[in-house]
């Protein structure tokens, strides 16, 4: 299997680092360990460029975004990270104004590593979460009875 050269812990290390970039809004230093064909499965992003443009994006929309690695595990050559992001929405969204509002947000990410470089990623959130937490939708009232808020 590719990636087989590297160790877990050494992976595991790889991805952290990226954590630590995106934490420190360090996003020149993506080069070291992402590679530059990358590929995000779901958002749907090619290339490290296309990703540094994600993130300051994101550092715009959520200035004081911040993820923390609540758990990490690694087998062959993918590491899968459980993560709790917070931010405050006060940039523009794909067209919706900035609301203020905080949030925080279970997240999973998937990658997977090859000589060292992150080549590949996947996300898992709960974006209807996500998208009520920032205004865009408004639960029924079935749905507020059913998704009582916390």
């Amino acid at each position: 299997m590719e990636g087989d050269t590297m160790s877990l812990e050494e992976n595991k290390a790889i991805v952290l680092r990226l954590y630590e970039a995106v934490n420190t809004r360090n996003l020149s230093s993506l080069e070291e360990f992402v590679a530059l064909d990358y590929v995000d499965h779901t958002r749907k992003i090619r290339g490290l460029e296309a990703f540094k443009q994600f993130g300051a994006m994101i550092f715009n929309t959520f200035p004081d975004f911040h993820e923390t690695t609540e758990d990490i595990i690694a087998e062959g050559d993918k590491v899968w990270v459980r993560n709790t992001i917070t931010a405050t929405h006060k940039g523009e969204y794909l067209g919706l104004p900035p609301t203020g509002n905080k949030f925080a947000e279970a997240s999973v990410d998937i990658f997977r590593i090859v000589d060292g470089k992150i080549v590949e990623g996947w996300n898992i959130q709960d974006e209807l979460d996500f998208y009520k937490k920032i205004g865009a939708i408004e639960y029924t009232e079935k749905g507020r009875n059913l998704f009582q808020e916390k």
